[in-house]
């Protein structure tokens, strides 16, 4: 309601009564894009969506600043939030999925033509970079935003550059071995933040 919580007022809510409302609100939202999962596969991904998306809205603001705390914006699949950062990475593995391999089972050589490619790798490559600003300034908001960011071109990469359909086997491979390394890349962001990571959702 847009006022710091307090302890002596003795209205504060528990964590772990925020978590549970997380979990059924993710429950909620996945169980009407995906009502034919099953009922333990729904718990499970709910779990991790409601969970991931309460610590992520913690850490993608910086640590000094305040926040409201707003189920909707944190559960919500568009924008700087646990859902999209996590739907963009099942979506790298659904296409690994559709192929029958691993991320680290392609090979050939990464071949940067189309201007989403270029912009994708890039962003890729800034990864060691932002890992250690992080550590040396003990700012994870700053991984967030990373993130987000290669969420995105990754999504304008899929959007615009056909992986499995693509032209020739050489292009094939190369944007496969694009989009292994940014799977891998939201993988060990995600995890580094505390979050799990889902094969679909």
């Amino acid at each position: 309601d847009g006022r710091p919580f307090k302890t002596r007022d003795g209205g504060t809510v528990k964590l772990i009564d925020l978590l549970n409302e997380a979990k059924e609100r993710a429950y909620a939202l996945v169980k009407e894009k995906n009502p034919e999962l099953p009922e333990d596969e729904l718990r499970a991904i709910a779990k991790v969506v409601g969970i991931g998306a309460v610590k992520y809205a913690d850490l993608s603001k910086h640590r000094t600043s305040d926040y409201s705390f707003n189920f909707d914006l944190m559960l919500n699949f568009e924008g700087n939030t646990a859902p999209y950062l996590l739907y963009a990475y099942t979506r790298v593995a659904g296409v690994f999925r559709k192929l029958g391999k691993r991320f680290d089972q392609v090979e050939g050589h990464i071949i940067l033509a189309a201007p989403q490619e270029q912009e994708l790798a890039a962003k890729l490559a800034q990864f060691g970079e932002v890992l250690n600003n992080v550590a040396e300034k003990g700012t994870p908001h700053t991984l967030c935003t990373y993130l987000y960011e290669v969420a995105g071109l990754f999504s304008s990469f899929y959007e615009n550059c056909p992986i499995l359909s693509a032209e020739d086997e050489a292009q094939k491979q190369s944007r496969l071995r694009l989009a292994a390394l940014a799977g891998r890349t939201l993988k060990q962001g995600l995890e580094l933040l505390g979050l799990e990571t889902l094969e679909r959702m």
